[in-house]
């Protein structure tokens, strides 16, 4: 579960002051931070089916979010990804 305090950080680092929360590159990197934090779960519990249900429409929304960015604005996708550590 993410903390309102790191929520807090990842708005004021992605999104540039505290209120714009709406930003692709917010959304994003909080879902990010979500999903890294439930992948250990399903790791251990391999018959969490409904929450793994969840899970998958937390990365289907991220991947919305990361193609509209891409075809929006190819730079800012770049520096997102790169910042996010979520292509190789």
């Amino acid at each position: 579960m993410i903390t309102t305090a790191k929520a807090a950080e990842l708005v004021k680092k992605f999104g540039g002051s505290e209120k714009n929360t709406g930003s692709v590159e917010v959304q994003v990197a909080l879902l990010t931070e979500r999903i890294k934090n439930l992948t250990p779960h399903f790791e251990k519990n391999k018959k969490d089916h409904s929450g793994m249900r969840g899970l998958m429409k937390m990365i289907g929304q991220r991947r919305s979010l990361l193609k509209h960015l891409s075809a929006t604005d190819e730079a800012r996708y770049n520096k997102l990804i790169t910042e996010l550590g979520l292509r190789k």
